[in-house]
């Protein structure tokens, strides 16, 4: 079965809302851990609407698994990224006006900058994973990065949320098969699998499902469910139908 890396990134936007220590995002993963993740995600943006630098240092002493911090290809926070030492960097675009991550990386267009970025990282003992759509154009892409820059890259995440948007039988099937060949690709160039964006009990099953998905990234779903259950609850009831699928 994949594993589930949580992303508490919401426990720290209502932190934020009032500006109060509470709720603390690092005792929130501590209990997801508790409740059976296998690791934490969290993205550090650069207007800080959320997560701040002071949570993911507390973070790194103490997430027992993966540490894996989403983050833009700035200058900023590459220099961010090798100062915090996270266990793994996922490069996400990012936009100020956005809500939450709208789409893949476009390696097609800023390979060459993504190449770059990768390469500072891995010299930092950094592992580096990339957020792509469903596209087999985009793992081309990511195997002719400049400058060989395919090395540095160990795995990437594939944005599941066309398949979450979904509606329409047809339309949720074509989804997955998406997702299922742009997974056997990766899997087959040696590079780890994950998923993620929109995921939630109700249609994690058929994702978690497919063999070549090693992890899946979930956060707004579990943290919006643990208002009413308590965040073990909210990840033993996403373990649970993830076992389903």
């Amino acid at each position: 079965m994949a594993k589930l890396s949580v992303n508490v990134d919401h426990v720290a936007t209502l932190r934020q809302a009032r500006h109060t220590p509470f709720p603390d995002p690092v005792e929130a993963a501590w209990m997801a851990e508790e409740a059976g993740a296998s690791g934490i995600t969290v993205h550090l943006r650069m207007d800080r609407r959320h997560i701040q630098d002071a949570d993911v240092e507390r973070l790194r002493e103490s997430v027992r698994g993966k540490l894996n911090l989403e983050m833009s290809i700035s200058a900023e926070m590459l220099k961010a990224a090798v100062r915090l030492r996270p266990h793994q960097v996922t490069l996400v675009p990012e936009r100020p006006e956005e809500v939450t991550t709208e789409g893949g990386l476009n390696l097609i267009f800023y390979g060459r900058r993504i190449a770059e970025v990768a390469e500072q990282l891995a010299a930092a003992g950094i592992a580096v994973s990339l957020f792509i759509d469903p596209d087999p154009r985009q793992l081309q892409a990511l195997s002719s990065l400049p400058g060989g820059g395919a090395r540095w890259i160990e795995g990437f995440e594939i944005n599941t949320d066309a398949f979450t948007r979904a509606t329409d039988p047809a339309q949720v099937k074509d989804e997955l098969a998406k997702i299922q060949e742009v997974a056997g690709i990766g899997k087959d160039k040696g590079l780890k699998v994950y998923a993620g964006h929109g995921l939630r009990t109700s249609n994690v099953g058929p994702v978690a499902a497919i063999p070549n998905i090693e992890e899946l990234n979930i956060g707004h779903a579990i943290v919006a469910r643990s208002v009413m259950v308590g965040i073990e609850g909210a990840v033993k009831e996403m373990l649970a139908a993830m076992n389903g699928g």
